[in-house]
């Protein structure tokens, strides 16, 4: 194995995604001389098969269904279709447009890129190709893909992933997407929009099952509003071809008939046979494990990212590979507090959400100690304007702070940086109410319900 002329870098990086590539600006941003291997394109799931299109699909959604709505406000609009073809350039454009800027980035900041599929060959070290990188440390940041369950082929034709849903040249004339959760959610919403008829499959009892319950239960009526069906409470047992679609059964004896079956039960991590194991990387399922500061047990190697069993979101991503690169040249870091990172599920109503659900939050101060405060987005002027309906929901430790805010209805996830905010410093509700919130902006409506959780409620009753 040829080594890399007599270089050793400061930091050889195993994956050109969200994690890898904020490890690699923030590290050569501080002066370590960073290689980053990627075998696809940089910038991983989160800019071609994830966040960025999927966003690009949901807004054109959003386009179609103001076209069908026009006569509501007062505008001669009418709807004629979706050109799919028409709809794909739009979302590779903006795909393009950002994977040439990320090119560009990495490309100034004197990153050295090697493409090629990398494999950890030691504690220090990756080949790629015959070729091999020493690195002072490795930090492993190889992502994960759609996973399945067991027994259920993706064969990319009526059975298919996220990644075969965003390549679609047409729009399907109906659709199960088996997973009720982020991605699941994010594509019943953009298609029903499209015009497909859509049932939703989850084994939980709700939709988004891990955000608070008031949350879930607002998105499910909402969605049955716009006529997206969902079953909950059953697990799937089987799939079956038909002459022109798919027959989806469920344990409980119902079953769907559709042209496609999206299956969208999360994903898993790739690190199988990449070497980890055999460097004396400890895993679990397939996950790396880490500390609190992105250290696996072996000294010289780190990992971040859907690699690792934390958030699977590419915020959090960023976040972990700037720790790691902070970390290794030499500055004080702090480890992610993942409550309070924001979740957004960019469905039409959003859902978003950060720090704890009043659940756990009663788990956690006990019942006696928790407040939770609905405000409803009836008595907000912009959403009004906008025709959204939805809750902001505030869960406080009594006479405390803040631990909790979950926010249902259109362009809810635009709010949730002051949200974050409120959390993350540990706002009390009177603090927050000091703020002069701009009117009228859907932003006024995190304001006004701490005004009321504050005990001086302005545009709501007591």
């Amino acid at each position: 194995m040829a080594n890399d002329a007599s270089t050793v870098f400061d930091l050889v990086i195993l994956g050109g995604g969200s994690g890898g590539y904020a490890a690699a600006l923030r590290g050569a941003q501080l002066g370590l001389d960073v290689a980053l291997i990627e075998k696809d394109k940089l910038g991983g799931t989160c800019l071609h098969r994830g966040c960025i299109p999927t966003k690009a699909l949901l807004h054109a959604g959003e386009i179609a269904d103001q076209a069908r709505d026009g006569a509501s406000f007062g505008v001669r609009t009418s709807f004629d279709g979706i050109d799919m073809a028409g709809v794909n350039k739009y979302k590779d454009g903006v795909v393009s447009g950002l994977y040439k800027g990320l090119q560009g980035l990495v490309a100034s900041r004197k990153v050295t890129y090697v493409t090629g599929e990398g494999r950890l060959s030691s504690p220090t070290s990756v080949d790629v190709d015959g070729q091999r990188y020493e690195g002072r440390h490795v930090l492993l940041a190889t992502g994960s893909v759609p996973k399945s369950l067991p027994g259920l082929e993706i064969d990319g034709n009526r059975v298919i992933s996220s990644d075969h849903a965003l390549g679609l040249d047409r729009v399907p004339k109906s659709v199960v997407v088996l997973g009720g959760g982020v991605i699941g959610c994010e594509f019943a919403s953009a298609w029903k929009s499209f015009g497909t008829d859509v049932t939703i499959v989850e084994a939980l009892p709700h939709l988004v099952p891990v955000e608070d319950e008031n949350s879930s239960k607002l998105l499910e009526r909402a969605f049955r509003k716009r006529g997206i069906n969902f079953s909950l409470g059953s697990r799937f047992s089987g799939v079956e071809y038909t002459n022109d679609g798919v027959k989806v059964s469920l344990e409980n004896g119902k079953t769907f008939e559709a042209e496609l079956l999206l299956v969208a039960v999360g994903r898993g991590p790739v690190s199988q046979g990449l070497g980890y194991e055999e460097a004396g990387v400890n895993m679990d399922r397939g996950y790396v494990l880490v500390d609190e500061y992105m250290r696996t047990n072996v000294p010289t190697i780190s990992a971040v990212g859907d690699l690792v069993p934390t958030l699977q979101l590419a915020h959090v991503g960023f976040a972990e590979g700037i720790l790691v690169a902070e970390r290794l040249a030499g500055l004080k870091t702090v480890p992610i507090d993942y409550d309070g990172v924001p979740r957004v599920t960019y469905s039409h109503p959003e859902v978003a959400s950060v720090g704890v659900t009043e659940a756990k939050a009663k788990e956690m101060y006990g019942a006696d100690k928790v407040v939770a405060l609905k405000y409803n987005l009836g008595g907000n002027g912009k959403s009004k304007i906008l025709k959204t309906a939805g809750e902001i929901k505030l869960v406080q430790v009594r006479d405390g702070a803040v631990v909790g805010v979950h926010m249902v209805g259109d362009r809810m996830g635009e709010q949730i940086g002051e949200a974050q905010l409120i959390y993350n410093w540990e706002a009390l509700p009177a603090e927050v109410a000091q703020l002069v919130h701009a009117h009228p902006t859907q932003n006024e409506a995190l304001g006004e319900a701490h005004l009321a959780l504050a005990g001086k409620p302005l545009h709501s009753h007591d």
